[in-house]
């Protein structure tokens, strides 16, 4: 019998497609209007096509000097809190307690940061590293370091670093750990009985079902890293200088510091085509990884 098709469905996702016109499109699409325009003040706008593009991707320019500096800091954030924060969370994952009591106890423990306000998590590290009131600066000025994030670069940039791998490795781990608690416990009674050691029980049951995972939890932390605002702003506010001034903060005083409209808005068209370039092209090289390995031990498995 030949099915007859019903094309009623779309009236159920319509909602949808509506609410993300009013909340996404129409945004975006007043957004890329400002980007080709300039203004001379009194809200009267005239055209100027590609030239705030030009003058943001030409690094001898104000403006593109202030953009690549800023990018090149979010990539360096984003590559150091990546490296930390993808293998802790693996090994936070591995050494959480698969059945019995301590389960639940961890879950909430883990999740405990992720509850909190990115503006909160600001203040909370912007006390906690003063050398005056807080317990990690006056700890650290005790132990002969001069501590300062207000005044050194270096160490501003490790109260952030360490900041949000305090306030994301968590992310990761629940990640890992979803992935770990799907291995049937067939894989590890095989295992035990082939005399497998812990590394090849990891590098062969564990670490392939975490590889799926990991990829969602690697493409969440780089687009929150590199969209990275509330918190270095509330803790550095972008100094000392611009030493950790990131996109975001660069984007916010350009729009609302300087409101010169045309630039930030073809800062902030740019900024979203890196993230969803990086993204794509991310993603795409870990699928693609992934399928390899997978048609690599079926070739394997399937040999005599």
């Amino acid at each position: 019998m030949e099915k007859i098709p019903n094309q009623k469905a779309w009236f159920l996702v319509l909602p949808v497609f509506v609410l993300v016109a009013f909340s996404a499109i129409i945004p975006l699409m007043t957004v890329v209007n400002y980007s080709v325009q300039d203004t001379f003040g009194n809200n009267k706008f005239f055209w100027n096509g590609v030239g705030w593009y030009q003058e943001l991707l030409d690094p001898s320019t104000e403006l593109g000097g202030r953009f690549f500096a800023s990018l090149w800091r979010n990539l360096i954030f984003s590559a150091i809190v990546l490296a930390i924060e993808i293998p802790l969370g693996i090994v936070v994952a591995l050494a959480m307690p698969r059945a019995g009591k301590g389960v639940a106890f961890s879950l909430v423990v883990l999740a405990l940061p992720l509850l909190i306000p990115w503006n909160v998590v600001g203040t909370i590290w912007q006390i906690f590293g003063r050398s005056d009131i807080g317990l990690l600066g006056w700890a650290l000025n005790r132990l002969g370091l001069d501590y300062n994030y207000v005044a050194d670069p270096i160490d501003a940039w490790a109260t952030i670093v360490v900041m949000d791998v305090w306030h994301w490795s968590s992310l990761v781990a629940l990640l890992c750990y979803a992935g770990l608690k799907s291995i049937p416990d067939a894989y590890y009674q095989a295992a035990s009985i082939d005399g497998a050691s812990r590394w090849a029980v990891f590098t062969a049951i564990q670490f392939p079902k975490m590889r799926h995972v990991l990829v969602i939890a690697a493409l969440l932390r780089f687009m929150d890293s590199f969209m990275i605002y509330t918190e270095p702003f509330v803790v550095t506010g972008g100094g000392p200088g611009n030493s950790t001034t990131f996109l975001s903060i660069e984007l916010v005083k350009l729009a609302l510091g300087q409101f010169d409209l045309g630039k930030a808005a073809a800062m902030s068209i740019v900024y979203m085509l890196i993230i969803i370039i990086v993204c794509w092209a991310f993603f795409t090289v870990m699928t693609n990884a992934g399928a390899d390995h997978d048609r690599d031990q079926g070739q394997r498995g399937g040999k005599p």
